[in-house]
């Protein structure tokens, strides 16, 4: 018999007898972050990897090491998934 596949370390399933928690949980800090005038941002988990090499410079460990990027089938460009959210919050501001 195949060995059962898991999860990657360090990323849990969150199944339905857990999920309310985290609703509640989610509800309870967006409540408390809109009462002292936060607003929600969602950016795109993918960017054009120029966002990243222009931020923290071509020849870094991140760039090197940290990022995957891959290159976009339909027009060539070049795409990272994003390793952390700052990169994307300058950009959309």
């Amino acid at each position: 018999m195949s060995e059962r596949i898991q999860a990657v370390r360090g990323m849990n399933d969150i199944l339905p007898d857990q999920a309310h928690w985290w609703e509640r949980f989610e509800d309870t800090v967006r409540d408390w972050l809109h009462a002292y005038g936060y607003r929600n941002i969602r950016m795109p988990v993918l960017e054009r990897t120029d966002l990243f090499v222009r931020s923290i410079g071509e020849v870094t460990d991140i760039v090197e090491k940290e990022m995957y990027t891959f290159v976009d089938q339909m027009n060539g460009e070049s795409l990272t998934l994003r390793p952390e959210g700052t990169a994307s919050c300058v950009r959309a501001a």
